[in-house]
This record gives structure tokens, sequence and C-alpha cells, in this order.
């Protein structure tokens, strides 16, 4: 799916400071829904720093974020939740003794009035579970079951499904195919592709440059705080990627200059 030229989210000028150290300078990114934007770099190049501003998580020392068309600043997580943003860690935050429904509406369940008493609707929470996941063509046969016996990549359905019944229009994935299988890997690929395709814009940091090429439209590289490249997928190819984010490209050399 091609995307639209407008983005929906607009990073210009980023900068995050932690005392004397700098982990962000002048940071301009574009998030477009409707494709898949991968952001790479060593640890410590910025890529989770930046992912934490877009989060929620960090509140940036310099710069403007516009999402949606809207200048935001955003002071906690739930500020940027409640402007649909939405972030699956590698941990998942799933609770492993609670059943698939249970976890996707996990504090915002639905309620019916039974002679003026709120009594949890669960018949329609497990119908919205089943469109959620026929949405995301996820294979999960038993819904009752909890989070803890599924397979690593149902779980990451279910985490994704959460972000989807919250409304979420720019999902965050921070490593989805870490430590699956080979066949695990294959169905969170897919899932990411689907949210793609779905008009949703998503972001996802990895190590993995086979799987950012199996998945991504586009790859910004960080280095040293800062964004030294942009790429689209069809530009480049893991020799110069990899390049990139060793230091072995001369475009690289930005990152080293005060």
């Amino acid at each position: 799916m091609q995307a639209p030229p407008d983005a929906f989210v607009q990073a210009r000028g980023i900068g995050k400071r932690f005392g004397a150290l700098t982990a962000l300078r002048d940071v301009d990114i574009d998030i477009r829904a409707g494709e898949v934007l991968a952001l790479l770099g060593d640890n410590g190049a910025g890529k989770t720093t930046f992912v934490k501003v877009l989060a929620g998580a960090h509140v940036p020392s310099d710069g403007t974020l516009r999402i949606g068309g809207d200048t935001v600043r955003f002071a906690s997580p739930r500020d940027a939740a409640d402007h649909g943003v939405a972030t699956i860690y590698q941990e998942l935050a799933l609770s492993e003794n609670l059943k698939v429904a249970e976890n996707i509406f996990l504090g915002h369940e639905l309620v019916r009035p039974v002679l003026g008493v709120p009594f949890l609707d669960r018949a329609a929470m497990r119908a919205r579970v089943r469109v959620l996941l026929g949405e995301l063509d996820a294979h999960i046969p038993d819904i009752e079951a909890p989070v803890g016996s599924l397979s690593g990549g149902q779980r990451q359905a279910v985490a994704i499904a959460r972000a989807l019944n919250l409304d979420a229009r720019l999902i965050i994935m921070d490593e989805p195919t870490a430590a699956l299988a080979v066949a695990e890997t294959r169905k969170v690929l897919n899932l990411t592709r689907r949210l793609a395709e779905s008009g949703r814009a998503v972001v996802i940091v990895s190590h993995n440059i086979a799987d950012v090429f199996e998945v991504a439209d586009r790859m910004i590289v960080f280095r040293r705080g800062r964004k030294i490249a942009e790429r689209k997928r069809a530009e480049t190819d893991p020799d110069e990627i990899v390049a990139l984010i060793t230091g072995a490209h001369p475009d690289a050399r930005v990152a080293d200059q005060p």
C-alpha cells in the first residue's frame, strides 16, 4: 500500500538531554499512516530515546512534535495513548494468568447494567476479541486460554489486539521478533504488515536486519544521538544499512561532528 503524502507524525528538531549527556540532537522524522518505518542503530544510538519521546515516557528538551496535525507535548504515556499512540515493548506486559479477552480489555472492561448494577459483559468482550483477531488474521483457537499458555507469536497478536482495541493509530513495536523461532517470526512480520495495510502507522525498533528488510517500507539510522540516514527499502541493501550503523559509511561521519 502506498503511503499518503501527509505524515501522521511530524517530529522537528527533537532533542533530549539528561544533565550533561545529550541523547538526541536535532532529529527530524516523518511517520506516515499505511507504512512500516524501522528505526535502526547500535545500542545507545538514540533510537530508543526517540521512541520514548513518541510514547510519552520522555519529554523532549528541544523541538516540536505534531500528531494528526496537532502540536503535542506528552507528559506521560497516558497522554500519548490519548492521542492514539501505543507502544508494544519486548516484554509485552501481559498478565499470563488472565485469559485473552481479559488481557485485551484490561482496565477498559465492557459492562452492562442488570437492575442498575454493572456486570462485566463477557459475551460482548469475547465477540470484540474475535473481530480484532480476525482483522489481524491471527490464529488463537481458544480465546478462553490463559495468555501464559500461548506461543510467542500469539502473545504478540494479543498485545497488538489490545492496542487496536484502544484505537491506536500509531503502533510502536520494540524488538517484536526477538527470541522467536522462524515460524513465529513469520507470523509477527505478517501481523506488522497487516497493521500498515489497515492504514495505521507502524514503527519497529529492531537489531535484526533481515526482518527489517522483510517488513519495512523505510529505514532510519541513528548514530550517537543523531539521525544520520533515511532510506527506502527499494533503494538500499543490508550492507549499506550495516555500514551506516557501524560508522563505516561516509554518511555516518555527521555523527562525529560537534
